[in-house]
């Protein structure tokens, strides 16, 4: 009774064919959908968050060597912000300048 596939269908007004309300039980999809978001989502949400936290490097990273490649840091024009050199998402940690990290 918990996967009932046939559909009840009554005749409405103006010849109209309709589902009936209890068609598929009174809590049917619900309460499927409710099992899956206690016994699978909600379990599978926590054991990420427990694999994330066992598994975080909490030493500093350092930065990648320098390279330089030019074509990377094309400016046609400075950007319109700070000093016209830096990315509206600059993360100095990551993104090198275009002479040098800004650790260095």
């Amino acid at each position: 009774s918990f996967l009932k596939i046939e559909p009840m269908l009554v005749q409405g007004t103006a010849g109209v064919v309709q589902l009936k309300s209890d068609a598929h039980g009174k809590e049917g999809p619900a309460r499927m959908w409710k099992a899956l978001t206690y016994f699978l989502a909600l379990p599978s949400v926590g054991l990420s968050m427990l694999n994330i936290f066992l598994n975080w490097d909490h030493r500093k990273h350092e930065s990648p060597e320098f390279i330089s490649h030019p074509d990377l840091h094309i400016r046609s024009k400075p950007f319109p912000w700070r000093d016209g050199n830096h990315t509206l998402y600059h993360n100095s940690h990551v993104n090198p300048c275009p002479t040098a990290h800004e650790d260095e």
